[in-house]
C-alpha cells in the first residue's frame, strides 16, 4: 500500500475522493496545490479560462451568475467537503459563471491541464473522476432548476 502524505492526505480526506486507489490518488496529487482566498475575493470570472477545479476544506463560495440590470443571481453556495468548478473538462474550457469567497477560505485547487494530461493517459482515472463528477452535475443542474422556477415562477 502507498503512504499518502501532505496534500495526497487532504485529497484522500475529502468526501469526493474517499475510497479512491491509493495510485489514483497520488497521481492526482502531483497536480493539486493549496489555496487561501480572503472574503469577498473572486476566485474566477464567467468567460475565463478554466483551468482548475477546487475542493472547499473551510469556508463558503457563492456560485453566482450576473443578469442585465440585477444584482448577481448566488445559483449555489459551497461549503467545506463539497468541489465546484467543472468547466475545466468541457471545451472550450471556459468558466460559465463567478465564484466568490463569502468568507476567508482554504482549498485545494487540481490543475486542469494537469489533470487532463493524466487522464489521457490513464483513461480509468477519467472514469473514476468523470463517474464522482456526474452526481455533483446532477444535483447543481437540480439546483439551478429550482432557482429557475423560484427566479420566474409566478408569486
Amino acid at each position: 500500500m502507498v503512504q499518502i502524505d501532505g496534500l495526497g492526505k487532504l485529497l484522500a480526506e475529502h468526501p469526493f475522493f474517499r475510497g479512491m486507489d491509493d495510485a489514483a490518488m497520488e497521481v492526482i496529487a502531483g497536480c493539486a496545490a493549496n489555496e487561501r482566498i480572503n472574503a469577498d475575493t473572486y476566485l474566477f470570472r464567467e468567460g475565463g479560462a478554466a483551468d482548475k477545479f477546487y475542493l472547499v476544506r473551510h469556508g463558503t463560495i457563492a456560485l453566482e451568475f450576473h443578469v442585465p440590470g440585477r444584482d448577481p443571481v448566488v445559483l449555489s453556495t459551497v461549503h467545506e467537503g463539497e468541489i465546484f468548478g467543472w468547466s475545466w473538462m468541457v471545451p472550450p474550457f471556459t468558466w460559465t459563471f463567478d465564484a466568490k469567497a463569502i468568507e476567508l477560505t482554504r482549498l485545494v485547487s487540481l490543475d486542469a491541464k494537469c489533470l487532463r494530461g493524466k487522464i489521457e493517459s490513464d483513461h480509468s482515472l477519467g472514469y473514476d473522476l468523470l463517474s464522482r463528477f456526474i452526481p455533483v452535475l446532477a444535483d447543481r443542474l437540480n439546483a439551478a432548476r429550482l432557482q429557475m422556477i423560484d427566479m420566474y415562477g409566478r408569486p
